[in-house]
């Protein structure tokens, strides 16, 4: 069973830096074919896709966020990085880490099958 915890800080700044890693466990995020996403819903909307990062490293982004994200991974550990540079009070959301079904469209929410419990993040001075 795969889980995934998300875990960093709850308030950030306007203009700083969110920084989110994902920990992964009961599966690698090496194993073909599988994406990991950073999913996030602000306050009375939907679910909004940001990123995610393949199986073999490669990334993809939301047309909306890509000048402002940024995913990594760290394979020693198991994890998974989002980095939201240049943060408003619109980014308050509850942020989730994700993993895909086998092959799937990497944007779309219903292709995601297991979930973190997410964490609320503040964006406010």
């Amino acid at each position: 069973q795969v889980q995934l915890q998300e875990s960093g800080p709850g308030l950030v700044k306007p203009s700083q830096t969110l920084s989110l890693t994902c920990t992964v466990s009961g599966g690698s995020i090496t194993t073909r074919y599988y994406f990991w996403s950073w999913i996030r819903q602000p306050p009375g909307k939907d679910k909004e896709w940001m990123g995610a990062i393949w199986y073999d490293g490669s990334t993809y982004y939301s047309p909306s966020l890509q000048s402002r994200t940024s995913l990594s991974r760290d394979i020693s550990e198991n994890q998974f990085s989002l980095q939201l540079s240049s943060v408003t009070p619109e980014d308050t959301a509850v942020y989730y880490c994700a993993r895909s079904r086998v092959v799937a469209a990497p944007g779309s929410i219903d292709e995601y099958e297991y979930w973190g419990q997410g964490t609320q993040v503040t964006v406010s001075s």
